[in-house]
């Protein structure tokens, strides 16, 4: 025990493990210990950075519905001829349309 002002405070050694809040034992099936052992190699992290990790992303994930792939809009080149206003298209649709219905009525 160890006094700070006048107060006595206990200080308690965990050893090696003193940041652990909970201890488990976990029974993993052999295909989830290949790929929790493969994700310790490819990150290089130890093996409760590793299930930390899987096991905050899983469990974050929960309950979200599944992401919709994002829209592409894939650009096209019309080719307009410079001095062609392509904001006005639908004025010069209207006015050709219009030319057409009075060639037809004998305009």
């Amino acid at each position: 025990m160890t006094r700070r002002r006048g107060t006595r405070h206990l200080d308690t050694d965990f050893g090696a493990h003193h940041d652990a809040r909970m201890r488990t034992t976990l029974t993993l099936d052999p295909d989830v210990e290949q790929l929790l052992r493969r994700e310790i190699r490819r990150t290089d992290s130890s093996m409760k950075a590793v299930v930390n990790d899987a096991l905050r992303l899983g469990l974050g994930a929960r309950g979200k519905p599944p992401r919709s792939p994002r829209y592409r809009v894939e650009p096209h080149a019309f080719g307009l001829k410079p001095g062609l206003d392509r904001d006005r298209l639908n004025q010069l649709v209207d006015e050709v349309e219009a030319e057409e219905t009075a060639g037809r009525h004998g305009r």
